[in-house]
């Protein structure tokens, strides 16, 4: 009886299962830098280096064109709801920059640890590294958090609806502060990036990181922040003419119940009244978009044309509260 194998035995004999040779690199200057090297195999377009990120150094000389203040900031904490979890490790980034969201020098760092009054969920360690024994009677300096994050004219946070009301909650220095979301205030699929993780943003521009701990990641995202772009202005300066839109939220407070699945395809999100908004569907968007969505809401859910659903306006000053 034939083996079903040796059916296939000549047609692999054919293949050339032996590894292709590696691209040709050129090796003239045996005393390359790592950099010349790292570029040589670029240049062969078989290869794509990651360079490990450099923190900047804080500026000893402020540079007057520079005038406003932005502070990155990030935070580790001990769950995901800011009402029962605690933080348990804060970083910022203070840097300055112009009225056109140029980026100029670091002007302040600060990173500190925190011992919780519970020990730390073991899948919080697996994510972020932090122990019980590093955390250990630690406590944040505020006094010197106070001093990078007090002169901010923006605060940014790479999802800032996790990291603003955790810092709220943390510290009245947080409430009265304009904040921006790196996350979301950025188009960064239009910029060729194909997720808006920090560790996607990060490997996309060329860099790897010691992730997960707080200063290191503000460090990153500044990075990532100040990247050129092709034809494009830089993440920052949209984030920042973005952060200085206007945006609504709106409430269809007493709608249909046989139209919520309406209302959900259409991107409206459940509040359930906890949080101290209207107990009903809600959508937040472009102050530009209103007049649409109303028509939306009067024509193909309330079905009246002089349905009033609450409106709230919000600015950077009061976006992304818990």
């Amino acid at each position: 009886m034939t083996n079903q194998l040796d059916m296939f035995t000549s047609k692999l004999e054919s293949i050339d299962t032996r590894p292709s040779p590696p691209a040709k690199v050129d090796r003239k200057d045996k005393g390359a830098t790592p950099e010349e090297m790292a570029r040589s195999l670029e240049a062969t377009g078989n290869y794509r280096v990651l360079r490990r990120l450099v923190s900047r150094p804080v500026a000893e000389l402020l540079r007057p064109d520079f005038r406003r203040v932005g502070v990155i900031v990030d935070t580790e904490t001990t769950g995901l709801n800011h009402r029962v979890d605690e933080i348990i490790e804060v970083g910022a980034v203070a840097f300055t920059f112009d009225d056109d969201g140029t980026i100029g020098d670091v002007v302040g760092v600060y990173g500190g640890l925190q011992q919780p009054r519970a020990p730390i969920p073991g899948e919080i360690t697996k994510l972020t590294g932090i122990t019980d024994e590093m955390v250990s009677g630690q406590e944040i300096d505020i006094a010197a958090l106070r001093h990078v994050v007090e002169p901010a004219d923006l605060v940014i946070a790479h999802n800032a609806a996790f990291d603003r009301p955790f810092c709220e909650a943390f510290s009245s220095l947080f409430r009265d502060k304009a904040w921006a979301c790196s996350v979301t205030e950025i188009d960064w699929s239009a910029r060729g990036f194909e997720g808006t993780k920090l560790g996607y943003l990060i490997g996309q521009a060329g860099y790897f990181h010691d992730g997960h701990r707080a200063v290191d990641d503000c460090f990153a995202l500044l990075e990532v922040l100040d990247q050129e772009g092709k034809d494009t202005d830089k993440p920052f300066a949209e984030l920042y003419h973005s952060a200085q839109q206007s945006r609504v939220r709106l409430f269809a407070e007493h709608s249909p119940f046989d139209m919520k699945d309406h209302l959900k395809a259409r991107g409206y999100r459940w509040s359930d009244g906890n949080d101290g908004r209207p107990r009903s569907w809600w959508v937040e968007l472009d102050e530009s978009a209103l007049g649409d969505e109303l028509h939306f809401l009067r024509t193909e859910i309330y079905r009246w044309e002089d349905a009033d659903p609450p409106v709230q306006h919000l600015t950077a000053w009061d976006r992304f509260r818990g």
